[in-house]
């Protein structure tokens, strides 16, 4: 018998942690330092647990953390007794480490928890322990998933806050109205955006740096150094025309089935077995989520218009419009910022009218993809399209519940399908109630018919409510020949839908057309929307016409 100790590690509401703020550049530390918490510095942590026992031991304690981009590295700490902790894996916010004994878990906890305390300020860890017995098959296994449904039902929840925030007359920080200890400016923000923050703020933007730092590591086999481009840190950068457009697209997607996954691959195995099988899955995730930005980085580079044979940007525009400029630098703005990457979880901002083109394109890329043993992953992708400041929180709620919709039509389906699938909402107000609440009241018919056929399925080969179908009948209204330049005729169509019925009919003589733009579908469903606008209940055209100035094709295909 030989009793060992597995020790997870999760961060607990990280969400308002990172998107809390509606300043770009706070999102962005935010996400940077809980990526540290849940990875460089586990490691690091692991390091200083093994010096601190050398020192007082004086024994050769040693860890043991697979190297990187080794996807089949075997366990070690139960064939080398110096080895006192192996670190299992890290993504994804959580990480999975084993100990010799649970004293040393303990203590290798408090070194991370007082370096996230002092770095992180404001991010929360939970933490489980549990002893399992290395000998007895499948045990290691029992014990992560015991140790999961701890974290996931026993996090305790969060207590009002009544804080002696200072005893004398203070300041308070603008993002989070804790005690400010300085203006931004002090830490690298911009000295044309000053204002009030708190240590826990002071850290989000002194971490910055160091995340467009990982994030051009990431990248930079797309992005040649010579290229004059950079990410924004400012949501007025991502592409926002004053007086044209000023929207910018929230885009949270999330891998579909990942936790079967996971479970999956440690049933029936050996602890050696489940370490290995979990590395390799765990790395595949990794690679398949950042392989998948990078093809949508890419394709974004090569629509930007016109490099010289140096690569020399000659004309910044992204179709017909400008990109933002660096005044001090000359260097372009892209209208695009990844914020949390690094597995199948993954959300970015970007000008509104590129939000659910580079979605969908991203789906695209990461359906591509595969697991160590070869399946194909899938994912859900939820768009929120907002003004440039509204509440960013609010913002990426939406966009998580909209990924949920997707999510549902995947669940739904009656046969086992590895398909994606996408919603999305464009907010130009404000949000009352559920996104369900919202359709019910707003994307009816006069017939109480549901206006929107969202959410989309990617492809699928018998469903006509698929994103190709979508793309097609919105580059229809926008080039083809009936409805190029005539937006008023498109506009009064939009009314014509919400009246259903018989307007269509009238619509269609009135403005002499036989029918309504086509849908690439050959199962008999295409007579039927091109005539009445319906199938099933779903309205196939008022989400291209509601879509119509957030849809900007960067492959070109729209003139």
């Amino acid at each position: 018998m030989t009793i060992y100790t597995a020790t997870v590690i999760d961060t607990s509401g990280i969400q308002p942690y990172i998107f809390g703020s509606n300043r770009l550049r706070e999102n962005i530390g935010a996400s940077y330092l809980v990526n540290q918490a849940t990875g460089a510095w586990v490691k690091e942590a692991l390091g200083a647990l093994s010096d601190a026992l050398k020192k007082e031991q004086s024994a050769n304690y040693d860890i043991y953390i697979p190297p990187e981009r080794t996807s089949e590295a075997p366990p070690k700490i139960h064939q080398d007794p110096r080895i006192v902790a192996e670190l299992i894996y890290t993504g994804g916010g959580n990480a999975i480490a084993i100990f010799h004994d649970r004293t040393y878990a303990i203590r290798f906890i408090q070194i991370l928890s007082q370096r996230v305390l002092h770095e992180a300020p404001g991010l929360t860890l939970s933490v489980a322990h549990q002893d399992f017995d290395w000998d007895e098959t499948g045990s290691l296994f029992q014990a992560v998933q015991q140790l999961r449904h701890k974290l996931e039902y026993n996090k305790p929840p969060k207590a009002p806050s009544a804080p002696l925030l200072g005893l004398s007359v203070t300041a308070a920080c603008n993002s989070t109205q804790l005690v400010a200890i300085g203006m931004s400016d002090e830490f690298g923000a911009p000295a044309d955006d000053t204002y009030l923050i708190s240590r826990e703020v002071q850290h989000k933007i002194t971490a910055v740096p160091d995340s467009n730092d990982r994030l051009w590591r990431q990248l930079r086999t797309v992005i040649p150094k010579e290229l004059p481009y950079e990410f924004p840190t400012d949501f007025d950068n991502l592409g926002r025309s004053r007086g044209e457009s000023s929207y910018i697209a929230i885009v949270h997607a999330d891998g579909n089935s990942m936790g079967n996954r996971f479970e999956q691959c440690g049933k029936g195995k050996s602890n050696m077995e489940y370490v290995t099988a979990i590395r390799k899955l765990s790395n595949s995730v990794n690679h398949a989520g950042v392989s998948a930005l990078r093809s949508v980085t890419q394709q974004l580079i090569n629509s930007i218009a016109d490099h010289d044979k140096n690569g020399k940007i000659i004309s910044g525009k992204l179709g017909q419009f400008p990109l933002n400029q660096d005044e001090k630098t000359g260097r372009y703005y892209l209208p695009f910022r990844p914020l949390v990457y690094g597995g199948d979880d993954v959300a970015f901002v970007c000008d509104g009218r590129l939000g659910l083109e580079l979605a969908a394109l991203y789906l695209e890329a990461f359906a591509q993809q595969t697991d160590f043993e070869g399946r194909p992953f899938s994912a859900c992708a939820g768009i929120a399209i907002v003004k440039t400041h509204y509440p960013f929180a609010r913002a990426y709620a939406l966009s998580e519940a909209l990924c949920g919709s997707a999510k549902t039509l995947i669940r739904n389906e009656t046969k086992p399908t590895q398909q994606s699938a996408l919603d999305w909402h464009i907010a130009t107000s404000g949000l009352l109630g559920s996104i369900g609440q919202v359709r019910q009241r707003e994307y009816q018919s006069a017939q109480q018919k549901p206006l929107v056929m969202r959410p989309l399925w990617l492809s699928h080969q018998d469903e006509w409510r698929t994103w190709e179908g979508f793309k097609h009948v919105t580059e229809d209204f926008v080039a083809g020949e009936d409805w190029k330049d005539r937006k008023n005729k498109v506009l009064a169509l939009r009314e014509v839908l919400r009246q259903g019925g018989d307007a269509i009919e009238q619509f269609l003589n009135v403005y002499k057309l036989d029918y309504l733009p086509t849908f690439p579908v050959q199962n008999g469903l295409e007579k039927t929307l091109q005539k009445s606008g319906w199938v099933n209940e779903h309205c196939g055209y008022f989400d291209a016409i509601e879509a119509m100035d957030f849809y900007l094709d960067i492959a070109g295909r729209n003139p």
